[in-house]
């Protein structure tokens, strides 16, 4: 008999399949095509018999010991609640269905609602890492009830990735909030891959540089505070070349990039939440423009092209590279700020009690942002002697450092014509975040004007007035 369910045997479930298997555990599949679970259960070969191929849902049921814990790695939607409404009429109360795929944490939230009141138990987990991740050890972030969490946390983070022997996979809070924290993830993650493409392009259009050389100097960015797994991946991408041309890969890859929604999602609920989400606001538009190929060949026929190289006498190469270094250390900062402040806000209006500290934690391995900076977050929110994390004195200390080198290279490349909008936002949004006195006095009166809103007075804040403008 089986230990755990697992529905969905695409790259990512067979991959988790072997996983588990290869952590002793023994695993139930089920799929609509038999060949991809005997491919994965032939590529279990020496793991004794731990993968089990069902020839249908009740055989799937049946093969495993009760009370039963079934893992769902299929698309959110509709394929989630056909495999829900499939699995239901054949579990026993006490059984547990566990979603780890990219669903919206308000479906999560119904989905713990509807199951629990038939009383079976929903578990809805972030899972990070793609296939590699998957087969070598994920970062897992999961929510729901305790109760639920504890009936498959042992097989979870055995199989999860490791930092320094601790489990990048662990339980945050009810409901939806593991789910929310996986959006969050790929909210900062969307921002951070649009700061290394325009880093890619200043140095490409700004500076003429290669695609070759260009990776080597992100291969150079890994001995220092950008060492990360994006970082890593980029110098591969522009080191690699083209088996059908012999080109760089890079200058054959078509600029049209695509989403499946949780970048989106992030800006959505971080405008309902109040909370600054300027730079994946950024990287959400930067793609939905860079869909739009058709129209933006048309612009450029009409307006001439934007980037320009970046004069010599303007920015010597090297000391623009070692600019171009600390403007991606003081936006990668602000990104991650931004992403903790929307957590702590998500935290507090859902009554979550989320631990920002261990959701770095398990950030620091198997998932796709995971970077040096990870570790200090953890030790800023572990000391919780600040509400905001530019304010502890480790950040503070690298925006002074860096921050003047992102103000540089975002003028630099406004100047010239390239579309810096990742270094924009995070520029405007560490200005804006600095000015004690900000012009919002302006909006404050504008609306007083036409709409009698209010305001306060600097000399009485808490009283509401109207000014004199139509006395």
């Amino acid at each position: 008999m089986a230990h755990l369910g697992l529905v969905g045997i695409g790259v990512m479930g067979g991959a988790f399949a072997l996983n588990l298997a290869e952590k002793g555990h023994d695993v139930s599949l089920l799929d609509r095509s038999a060949e991809k679970m005997a491919k994965v259960v032939a590529e279990s070969d020496g793991l004794a018999g731990r993968l089990i191929a069902c020839v249908d849902a009740d055989a799937f049921v049946k093969s495993m010991l009760a009370p039963r814990s079934v893992l769902v790695l299929v698309p959110s939607g509709g394929p989630l609640d056909s495999v829900i409404d499939m699995l239901k009429p054949l579990l026993d109360k006490g059984d547990l269905i566990a979603d780890l795929g990219n669903s919206n944490y308000t479906d999560t939230e119904s989905r713990v609602a509807a199951m629990e009141s038939v009383g079976l138990q929903f578990l809805g987990m972030g899972i990070s890492g793609g296939a590699e991740g998957a087969r070598n050890g994920p970062s897992i972030m999961a929510g729901g009830s305790r109760e639920s969490w504890a009936r498959v946390k042992g097989p979870l983070q055995d199989s999860a990735a490791k930092f320094e022997g601790d489990p990048c996979c662990d339980w945050f809070g009810p409901g939806g909030s593991g789910h929310f924290i996986k959006m969050l993830h790929n909210g900062i993650e969307y921002a951070d891959m649009q700061l290394i493409a325009e880093a890619y392009g200043l140095m490409s259009n700004g500076l003429g540089m290669s695609a070759k050389k260009i990776g080597k100097v992100f291969q150079g960015w890994m001995d220092g505070p950008l060492n990360s797994y994006l970082i890593e991946i980029a110098a591969e991408v522009a080191l690699a070349k083209d088996p059908k041309t012999d080109a760089a890969m890079l200058d054959v890859i078509l600029d049209r990039a695509g989403q499946k929604g949780t970048g989106r999602w992030s800006v959505i609920e971080a405008l309902h939440l109040g909370a600054p989400a300027s730079m994946m606001a950024a990287a959400v538009e930067a793609r939905n423009i860079s869909a739009d190929l058709e129209t933006r060949l048309q612009m450029e026929a009409a307006f001439g092209a934007s980037p320009k190289p970046i004069p010599k006498e303007m920015a010597p190469k090297k000391k623009t590279l070692k600019a171009l270094e600390q403007a991606m250390v003081a936006a990668k900062v602000c990104a991650y700020a931004q992403g903790f402040e929307v957590l702590s806000r998500a935290s507090e209006k859902f009554e979550w009690d989320l631990n920002l500290a261990a959701i770095a934690r398990v950030w620091r391995a198997g998932c796709i942002i995971r970077s040096v900076f990870l570790d200090e977050i953890a030790d800023v929110f572990d000391k919780g002697d600040e509400k905001h994390l530019v304010l502890s004195p480790v950040f503070q200390e690298h925006m002074k450092i860096n921050a003047p080198a992102l103000q540089a290279v975002a003028s630099f490349g406004l100047i010239n014509g390239h579309a810096v909008p990742a270094f924009a936002a995070a520029l405007n949004y560490h200005n804006m975040r600095r000015t004690g006195r900000s012009t919002a006095n302006m909006i404050q009166g504008l609306r007083d004007y036409f709409g009698a809103h209010t305001f306060e007075r600097v000399d009485n804040p808490g009283e509401k007035v109207n000014g004199p403008w139509h006395d």
